[in-house]
């Protein structure tokens, strides 16, 4: 059997990938092309990928091909007709980052609600060493607990933050995408009901036609203005535009990004203009990627490889 990475650098260097070694031949590449995925899947039996697009153009002389194994939850960049034709399966992940997006979620909001980085500027300015009394009140921030936290997309994630949330003494209200979401225990309410309500707002949905562009500027302007925003679902959700105008004018308090429309961040993204990080935080989706959630990921990805093979 070979087993070929297109983009292995995706996952990183630090994930002991080591068992596909006894599955058989492993070549690996840091990134791939469509026309260097064309070659080297040619004579590829099993092909491990994140955001190379699969379809005709990539793996149209992949003679061997028998699985398509993405390492990621979502499957966009996978032509699943041509794969039906050609009679090569694929399988996908869920589940496996969890934990360490939720614990992103809580230190983006952690990090703008308690207005961290003021704090830290202040101590290691030295200004506290001149300070006359032991607390400094000039940046106040206030409880989460009592605060309203609204979920746009209440998957396995969004229901995680939404547990963690309650503990905190959060009302947690929350908005079904599909419309078709019903969840014991937490409070569903319209869209419109969620951006007026809630002090939080914090989106774990997918990318579909009902999301994309969802956070817009009518969307922004119905939030109170000491509401933070937090994305750790998918860039194009929010219209970046909008957000950036929603800061400079003050129509929320702050927002924590940890994807974008466009990855890389690409030079002209509004967002840039934002220099102030106690109103904005962006980090460079990672919220999925503690090396907890990335060993799970390929260990489930190897033992899919396994038991395909083995049913086969």
């Amino acid at each position: 059997m070979k087993i070929v990475f297109l983009d292995a650098k995706t996952i990183g260097d630090d994930i002991d990938l080591s068992g596909y070694d006894r599955l058989g031949e492993v070549v690996k590449y840091g990134f791939s092309t469509t026309e260097e995925a064309r070659e080297r899947t040619r004579d590829a039996d099993v092909i491990v990928l994140n955001k190379v697009e699969i379809n005709e153009a990539s793996i149209g002389e992949a003679d061997h091909l028998k699985l398509v194994c993405v390492t990621a939850t979502g499957t966009n960049n996978l032509d699943k007709e041509y794969l039906e034709q050609r009679g090569i399966a694929w399988r996908n992940v869920a589940g496996y980052s969890t934990e360490t997006v939720t614990q992103h979620t809580f230190a983006l909001l952690f990090y703008l609600l308690e207005k961290l980085r003021y704090y830290d500027d202040y101590v290691k300015s030295g200004r506290y060493v001149e300070d006359t009394t032991f607390t400094h009140f000039s940046n106040v921030f206030h409880e989460l607990s009592g605060k309203t936290w609204g979920i746009i997309g209440l998957g396995s994630i969004g229901r995680r933050v939404a547990d963690l949330a309650k503990l905190f003494g959060c009302r947690v209200i929350y908005y079904s995408t599909s419309g078709k979401n019903n969840s014991p225990g937490y409070e569903r309410v319209d869209f419109d009901t969620l951006l007026r309500s809630a002090d939080i707002v914090s989106v774990h949905a997918p990318l579909t036609e009902d999301t994309q562009g969802l956070m817009d500027g009518e969307a922004f302007s119905k939030m109170k203005r000491s509401a933070i925003f937090l994305n750790l679902g998918r860039g194009p959700i929010v219209v970046e535009e909008d957000l950036a105008r929603a800061l400079e004018r003050e129509e929320i308090a702050a927002a924590g990004l940890d994807v974008l429309c466009a990855e890389p961040m690409r030079a002209d993204n509004p967002l840039r203009r934002l220099k102030d990080s106690e109103r904005l935080i962006i980090t460079p989706h990672i919220a999925w990627a503690s090396v907890e959630a990335r060993t799970r990921l390929m260990k489930t990805i190897e033992g899919q490889i396994r038991e395909f093979f083995a049913e086969e």
